[in-house]
């Protein structure tokens, strides 16, 4: 019975940790790079900002800003904030979403 209560707590914690996992594994990190490239980078080479500095992709910036999910890079990317223009309108939400886990993923790798 003990044999069967720890297998059945371990498979529930492994579908717990795939389906928080699961945006970043859904998203396309080399198409994020390709819209990055064309719709980002012209403000935000290798992670920076040039209209901003403290406004960078930098993870410790992100941290800062409180946008360091894909969720919370999708809203900002999506919906604009203050210098930042928003991209709702020229990205559909698949584009959105693998630009948002590209800039987190990048970012936590230092931009390197």
């Amino acid at each position: 019975m003990k044999t069967i209560f720890k297998r059945l707590i371990f498979s529930l914690i492994i579908a717990i940790a795939i389906a928080y996992n699961t945006p970043v594994l859904a998203a396309d990190l080399a198409e994020g790079a390709k819209i990055f490239k064309v719709e980002c980078a012209g403000c935000h080479p290798n992670g920076g900002n040039i209209i901003r500095r403290g406004k960078n992709l930098k993870l410790r910036a992100l941290h800062r800003n409180k946008v360091d999910s894909i969720a919370s890079i999708s809203a900002l990317v999506a919906n604009g904030k203050n210098n930042m223009s928003a991209y709702g309108d020229r990205l559909s939400a698949t584009e959105i979403d693998n630009v948002s886990a590209y800039v987190l993923k990048m970012a936590e790798n230092n931009w390197r």
